[in-house]
Formats: structure tokens, sequence, C-alpha cells
């Protein structure tokens, strides 16, 4: 009977600890509680720290709690998306020195606030970091294009901005730094990653000046530009010894160290990042302002004219666990037992005199007590029962942390003010996901709960000027994932999938009354959209079909354009498809990729398209025949796409690569003046007449070291060898 009753109860604490994964997305179950933190209640009110000694306490305090003694930040690069039909600059007239009267810049998320890259350009000259230089093309007319300069830089380049005749570029390296530990005899290396923010005039093309040159530890996150004003976010692990820490510095030649004031939250992290949220006026770069929030593992940025949000996922201390699994079952196994052993286990809870290991100890004898006493009926039905509400509980419990952090940082002429946070269930997939309009702050999340089967929805919430949700709308297209996002005015434009693309069509015109009006059912699927007008969407992803497993199968690069003018009968007009399964585009994953203008007519987009396979003779094997460049379109409401021609900058057209976007030779940007389309790769800048694209203007070869991946011609391939496409 013993061992029996030990396999029943074992069989009931099984359930008890499965019961801890198993969630679902429906609201079902008689619990209703919310997450319980009982002594890890945290203020979560913005706090500062007055002295490194406060911040060394601080931490020390931490690491006691951590399941680990790592503290750190892991970044997952992403930004923030979405505000106006078309972020594009005014046209300007033609300069006097006879550059282009329109031309394109950067593709950003907010009009006004500029994005960096590794390439910029004006009405007459394209900017563009080729690996370590700045290398400065005077490229209008295009007949005449040619290198003016090219200038070493610091470090390596990430991406730059740029501002009449002012260049602001950031770069990483890596140094070996010594500080001498407290009250010990020498000085000790300290390995560390350091940002550089170069500040370049560049009136004179043919010989940049460097004006300024900042510095401080950490890794160059992101950056935005607002008017004449730069901010920039760095990110630096939190590493903590017994004798040093790196609390953060700003350097420079022009200025005193600044030591920003760094400012916490009380709640425990398993790792914490120093956030610098630093701005400068371009024209005034001797003065800089910061401030340092210590955070989680931000990994999300969304940035409009007056506010900078930063978003992370929520995480629970280690001692969340210990103090749950004693909260469950008081709160739900205990009051579901007969009346006679609650009674038992209150005594034996509220016996001060004992440890946590005795009381349970003399617990679990009650209710072997218990189980012993019941006929296999009676304890299968109250293992039932328990297992029910157990579920249930998890269900809210599992919600409630599956939630993501988002803070917002007030930004005006340089000024930087934090003013508030909030918590949203589920997980922001990118910058497309956020969204700041009339006042209000608009966010769309995926909700992933991983169990014996994983749960997944979408949701939409609406946060007002003091970050707290006034409008929701939530379980949307249960086992599928937002794969795209597109704020536009008072609609949201989402895109999940998981054997179809479901287009939704969103109306927030009522912030606390989010609601769909429609949507539309097609294959494949959009990671990115972008508007044509007020009635059209245009989508790039992948196009899928089912596979002989019962599953789906990517294929090639789709691009989709909708019309919304419906918004309840969203529908299909035209759609193109590039390439075969592996085919890809940058595009997908990098906005900035990604070239439209309405006027021009004029779309295009950098591609790697499988083209088919191919016997390889020199090794013997079969190999995949691709090709890299940029496929150019016109578009319009009547006729859907037109392929106007393809421009390549590789030498052979088709070629066997194990290259991706590293390759020199892949097109990765756009950009036109008046009637000119300019390609750029890392080798070399193509100019061709958008008129009429199989005319090339010209072409600038780019300075460059091979140090990438060299790609192999391809092989002949003999007759006899089948080629399959």
């Amino acid at each position: 009977m013993k061992t029996k009753f030990k396999k029943i109860l074992q069989g009931l604490f099984i359930v008890f600890l499965v019961g801890i994964l198993l969630t679902s997305c429906t609201k079902t179950g008689k619990i209703d509680n919310k997450a319980k933190y009982s002594e890890l209640e945290t203020t979560q009110d913005l706090k500062r720290f007055n002295s490194i000694d406060e911040l060394k306490k601080f931490l020390k305090e931490s690491q006691q709690q951590a399941s680990s003694s790592r503290l750190g930040g892991i970044l997952e690069k992403s930004m923030a998306m979405a505000d106006s039909l078309q972020a594009s600059p005014a046209i300007p007239e033609r300069s006097e020195a006879g550059g282009a009267a329109d031309y394109s810049t950067t593709n950003i998320q907010v009009a006004g606030v500029d994005e960096a890259d590794f390439v910029k350009n004006d009405n007459e000259y394209i900017y563009m970091i080729a690996q370590n230089r700045l290398v400065i093309v005077d490229a209008f007319p295009a007949e005449n294009a040619k290198i003016v300069s090219e200038t070493e830089l610091k470090g390596t380049p990430q991406n730059m901005l740029l501002n009449d005749d002012k260049l602001v570029i950031f770069t990483v390296d890596y140094e070996n730094r010594y500080a001498i530990p407290e009250y010990d005899f020498m000085p000790r290396p300290i390995y560390s990653q350091n940002t550089k923010i170069l500040v370049y005039d560049v009136k004179d093309r043919k010989n940049p000046k460097l004006e300024n040159d900042y510095s401080m530890d950490g890794y160059y996150y992101e950056s935005r530009m607002i008017g004449n004003y730069v901010y920039f976010i760095v990110k630096d692990n939190v590493n903590y010894y017994d004798y040093w820490i790196n609390a953060p510095e700003i350097k420079s030649p022009k200025m005193e160290t600044l030591r920003p004031e760094i400012y916490y939250f009380d709640n425990p992290e398993y790792g914490y990042t120093f956030n610098t949220v630093a701005a400068f006026n371009i024209n005034d770069d001797a003065s800089i302002n910061a401030k340092t929030f210590m955070m989680g593992y931000a990994n999300n940025l969304y940035v409009s004219k007056d506010s900078i949000y930063i978003s992370y996922q929520k995480n629970m201390p280690y001692v969340y666990g210990q103090k749950y699994n004693e909260e469950r079952f008081y709160d739900v196994i205990l009051v579901l037992l007969p009346d006679k052993v609650q009674d038992e286990i209150n005594d034996i809870k509220n016996d001060k005199e004992i440890s946590p290991a005795e009381r349970w100890s003399k617990i679990s004898g009650v209710l072997e007590e218990m189980y012993n006493s019941m006929d296999e009926n009676e304890k299968q039905d109250l293992i039932d029962k328990i297992g029910g509400e157990v579920e249930a509980y998890e269900i809210k419990q599992e919600q409630d942390r599956r939630k993501t952090v988002i803070h917002k940082i007030g930004i005006s002429n340089g000024d930087i003010k934090y003013e508030d946070r909030e918590e949203v269930p589920g997980y922001i997939l990118n910058q497309f996901s956020m969204d700041e309009s009339g006042g209000y702050f608009r966010v769309a999340t995926t909700t992933y709960i991983y169990t014996s089967k994983s749960i997944m929805y979408n949701n939409v919430y609406v946060l007002d000027g003091n970050m707290k949700i006034v409008g929701k709308l939530e379980d949307i297209a249960p086992d599928e994932r937002i794969y795209s996002t597109r704020f536009i005015g008072d609609r949201l434009y989402m895109v999940t999938f998981k054997r179809i693309d479901p287009l939704f069509v969103i109306d927030l015109s009522d912030a606390r009354n989010p609601e769909i009006l429609g949507k539309l059912k097609i294959p494949g699927y959009s990671d990115y959209l972008h508007p044509y007008d007020k009635d059209h969407i245009i989508g790039i992803g992948k196009e899928t079909d089912s596979n002989e497993w019962g599953g789906v199968s990517t294929r090639g690069v789709k691009l989709a354009f909708f019309d919304v003018s419906d918004v309840s009968n969203p529908k299909l007009v035209d759609k193109y498809e590039i390439g075969q399964e592996g085919s890809d585009s940058e595009a997908l994953y990098e906005h900035k990729a990604f070239l439209f203008d309405k006027k021009k007519n004029i779309l295009v987009i950098p591609v790697r398209e499988v083209k088919g396979r191919y016997y390889n003779t020199k090794y013997g094997y079969y190999d995949w025949r691709t090709w890299r460049g940029a496929y150019v379109f016109g578009l319009n409401t009547e006729n859907g796409f037109e392929l106007k021609g393809k421009i390549t900058h590789s030498e052979n057209n088709e070629r066997d690569s194990y290259g991706w976007w590293s390759s020199l030779d892949a097109v990765r940007r756009s950009l036109y003046m008046d009637d000119v389309l300019y390609t750029v790769s890392g080798k070399k800048i193509k100019a061709n007449d958008i008129n009429n694209i199989d005319n090339e203007l010209k072409e600038v070869d780019i300075p460059y070291k091979d140090t990438y991946l060299k790609l192999m011609p391809l092989p002949m391939i003999e007759e006899s060898q089948t080629t399959m496409e």
C-alpha cells in the first residue's frame, strides 16, 4: 500500500509540475489571480545612484539574488518604425553648384527623424563607408562621377548621419585599458569595447576635416538626428568586480570628461546594461548632454520627434521561482483539500519554530495520510480537480510573466528627461511594432507560451501620454505570430503567418476601442510593409507552398501590392515572385535597403536570387546557381508591378557562392538624383538611366581590401548534366 501511495503522490506532483508549463490563450478556469510576487514587490520608481559606492552595493545585493553571477546585456539590434505615409524630405531647388533638382534620401520611419546608414547622399555627392574608409563620390552629373576623397576612419565604422556640410560617423573598437584596483599595488588590464563619434566638416569634399571625436566605453546601438541635434545610445554590459566598475564616461578633446548621472529601477534583473542616451548640436559639438539608465536587456528602439522608447523583455528574479511554488501551493492547491487537511497544514504553516525543510516534510506527511484514507476513484478525482485548477492558475501567471517593459524618455533640443514606463503583454518583433501618434503610443505584440503544446497569439495596445494602457485588442490570429506591421495614421496594417498570410486592417481612431476592420488571407507572408498611398500598401516577404509532409515550404522573394480602400475587404492587386527557395533580399529585414518613389514610378530592392541547381564537376556534388544585384520595378494601381530591369555588380551574372550580403559585389543600397538611379555595393557604384535601366551611364570603382570570402568562377557544366530549375 505504501509503494502504491508513493506512486500516486509522485503522479500528483508531476501534475503540479506539468501545471507550471501548461497554459492556454483562453481565459478559462476559476482562478483569476494576477501574478503574485509577495516579498519581491518593488516600487518600479526611477531612482538615481548618488555615488559609485551606492552602485556597487546595489549590484552586490543583486548578484546574491541572481541565478548567475554574470551581469551584462545582450544586444538584439532592432529599432522602432512607422509614422508618416512616406518619410521623404521636401524636394529642394536646383543648387547653384549644379546639383540634382530632386533626390532620394534614407528610407526612414518618422518624418523629420533621420536614421543613420552606411550610405548617405545629397543632390550631388554620395558619402559611403567602405570598410574602414569614408569615400566621397561626386556623383552628379553621372557621366562625370568620380571619387573626390578617401578618409581612413578610427575603429570599425558602423554608420553615419549627414546634415548639410557635416557628417557624424559612429565607429566601434576594442581596447585594453589599465586601472589600479582599490588598495592594490599595480595596474590591472581591463578589456572593453569602445564607441567613437566622429564629427567631420565636409564643406570641402576633397578634404574632410575632423572637428570633434567623442569617445566612451560600450557598444554603439542606435542614433537619430532631429534638426541639428544628434541623439545616440551606447550600451555597455555592467561588469562589476569587487575593485572596479565601468561607470560610463564621455571624453572629447574639446571638453572635460562627462560622467552622466546613472538612474535605475529597484526591480531585480538577471543582468544589467548601461544605456547611455546622449545628445549634441551638430553645429555646437563642444557641448554634450547625457544620462545613463541601468536596465535589462534592451533590444528595441522607437524614436519620435519628442520621445525615445526603449523596450526589453521582462525577467523574473531567481528567487521568484522559489516563492512562486510556495504561493501556488497555498493559494490554489490547499483550498481544494478537505477542511480537516487544510486545518492541519495551516497549523504547520503558522509554526514559526520549524525550518522550511521540516515544514514541508510535515505537510507531505499530512498529504500522505490523506491519500491513504481515499479509495482509487477519490484519489483520481482529487488529482484531476487540482490539476485543472493549477492549469487555470498557470495560464494567468504565465500570461503575466510574458511581458515587455517599455521606457519613455522625453527629448527636446538636446535635453533628455525620463518620463515613465509600462509593461505590455507579449513580445515586440521589431521597430515597426511601435508607433506614436496623436499623443498616444501604440504597440503590437506576440504572446508566446511554450508548454507541452505551444500557444501563440497577437495583441495591440494603446497607451496614453503617461504610459497607461487605455485600449487593447487581444487574442488576434491564434497559433500565428506577427511577421510585419505598419502604423499609418489611425490604421494598423499587420501581417501574421503560420500557413497563410492574413493581412489585418485595424482601426485605431478610437484609442480606447481598437477594432479589426477586415483581413485578407493569401499564401506567403510579408516581412516589411511600405505605404504606396492612403489606399494601397506594398509588402515584401516570401512566397510559400504546401509540402509533401503537410507543412509549409518557403519559396522565392515575393512583392505584394494590396488595395485597402475598402477596409473591410482588402484585396491583392498584384504580386511578383523572384527566384526559388533560398532567394533573399536585405530589404526583408532592413528597411533602408528599400527604395520607393511614387512620383518617379520606381521601386528598387537588392536581391540574392537562387536560379537553380547544377552539378559541380570539380567537387562532385550539386550546388546552387545564384544571381546578386538589384531588381528595378515600376508600380501603379492599374497594372501592378512592371519589371523595368536588373542591375548586377558581379563580374559573372550567375555563379555559385556561399557569400551573402557580406559579399563585396552584392548590391545593398540604391538612390536617385533626378533621372539617374545609383546602386551601391562594396566594390562599386553604378549609375543607370531611370527611364532606361539597361543604359549604364557610369561605373565608379570603390577601393577595398578583399578580406571577405572570395567568390570562385562558376565551373563548366557538361552538356549531359541537367540543370534542375
